[in-house]
């Protein structure tokens, strides 16, 4: 499927709203379990949506549009919600997340951003050189990623619960 901003940006704008009847009031054991180890759970991902939100998407957009490839966009730092989060409730990660994502789709909008823009390139710190196109598109399917990743963490907490359907639950494989 081609890239297509207005498709993009209802993807953007839905994730707030499908991670609130996901998460908004549930009890603890579904909001931070994880898969074990060093794995997320659902409170990890919106403390890391809600870090991307102020230092990732937006940013490196506007660095882009202004600079183009003449300065790299800054490392993005992929564990910074364990400190941020700390000592927040998840329905005040989601609040957060909401507000944030609202003004940044605003900000997004402003920018009435053209099909050439759309084709200017910006450094990534590991990637190379990156579109505008690339980077709003992985936005959306970051959203898309971290939903998958946050319902699949909660099937997991039912793991044995569910007893013998679970050759049925590709999910918990």
């Amino acid at each position: 499927m081609e890239f297509q901003l207005e498709q993009a940006t209802n993807i953007l704008r839905r994730t707030p709203d499908t991670l609130n009847s996901l998460l908004r009031g549930a009890p603890a054991e579904w909001t931070i379990g994880n898969e074990g180890g060093d794995t997320w759970s659902p409170y990890d991902i919106l403390g890391h949506l809600i870090h991307g939100e102020e230092t990732d998407w937006l940013p490196r957009a506007k660095i882009i549009l202004r600079l183009g490839e003449s300065r790299a966009f800054e490392p993005f730092d992929r564990f910074a919600q364990f400190e941020k989060s700390r000592g927040k409730s998840a329905d005040e990660l989601l609040d957060k997340f909401e507000a944030l994502r609202t003004e940044n789709l605003a900000a997004l909008r402003q920018m009435n951003i053209t099909p050439d823009q759309l084709e200017l390139r910006g450094t990534h710190p590991e990637l190379g050189s990156v579109t505008l196109r690339e980077l709003l598109a992985t936005w959306a399917v970051h959203d898309l990623s971290h939903i998958a990743q946050a319902t699949r963490v909660m099937c997991k907490q039912y793991s044995e619960a569910v007893g013998p359907w679970k050759q049925y639950l590709p999910i918990l494989g």
